[in-house]
């Protein structure tokens, strides 16, 4: 059962998440002389407990944060119906780093050292394709993906999660109703490059079956058999 996000999407707001405190006080100070309002945070927990309830119009978001990986923290907020579109900034500028920040629902990626005219320039480019998104949609409000601890809440229990389960059951969560491909999910929780047989996805799923059902979640993975899986 899917139901609207009702966080109301603050479309002149630049959300940033990062940890180095001068850095994010040079890209705020940039950010409002460029006529934004901004939002910041400085953990990974931190950013999925406000930008889920009150989603920017982009969200800059360091890959290394100290409580988590910027990758999973977007994959959580995807997970919670946040569409805004996110901007990676980090220190590694390998062609695989900017493959998994893509496959996790990053829409661009900028390499630390960067000049703050680039920045200005791609978060404008953000906001101006972010304004044509739909309405999203964010699953039953049982669930609660945490990407510090890598875990999944829902009735007040607690499930843990290994990182490719936590980013698995992410890219479920994400597309409530929708079946999601056997390649998407095999993308969204492997590193690019890693070697992924199909009976290794399938024993993850039936994994996260298990624990689905120690939580007394009602919403469940059903197998469309030869395409992929969808979270009802």
């Amino acid at each position: 059962m899917c139901r609207v996000h009702h966080g109301r999407v603050h479309a002149m707001t630049v959300g940033l998440c990062e940890d180095d405190w001068e850095l994010r006080s040079v890209l705020g100070r940039a950010l409002k002389a460029e006529g934004f309002e901004v939002a910041t945070t400085a953990t990974g927990r931190e950013a999925v407990s406000r930008f889920s309830e009150e989603p920017p119009g982009v969200l800059i978001l360091d890959i290394g944060l100290p409580d988590a990986d910027g990758r999973d923290v977007c994959q959580a907020l995807r997970a919670h119906g946040v569409d805004s579109p996110v901007l990676f900034l980090t220190a590694r500028d390998a062609l695989t780093d900017r493959q998994s920040g893509f496959g996790a629902g990053g829409d661009d990626y900028l390499t630390k050292p960067f000049a703050l005219a680039e920045l200005i320039y791609r978060v404008r480019a953000l906001m101006r394709r972010g304004g044509d998104r739909p309405e999203p949609v964010r699953a039953g409000e049982a669930l609660r993906l945490d990407p510090a601890s890598h875990a999944i809440h829902a009735g007040g229990r607690e499930a843990p999660l290994t990182p490719t389960e936590f980013r698995l059951l992410a890219a479920l969560v994400a597309r409530p109703g929708q079946v999601v491909r056997r390649g998407h999910l095999i993308n969204a929780a492997w590193p690019d490059g890693a070697i992924v047989h199909d009976n290794t996805l399938d024993t993850y799923i039936a994994r996260l079956r298990r624990k689905l059902r120690t939580l007394g979640v009602a919403d469940q993975i059903v197998t469309a058999r030869g395409v992929g899986y969808s979270l009802r």
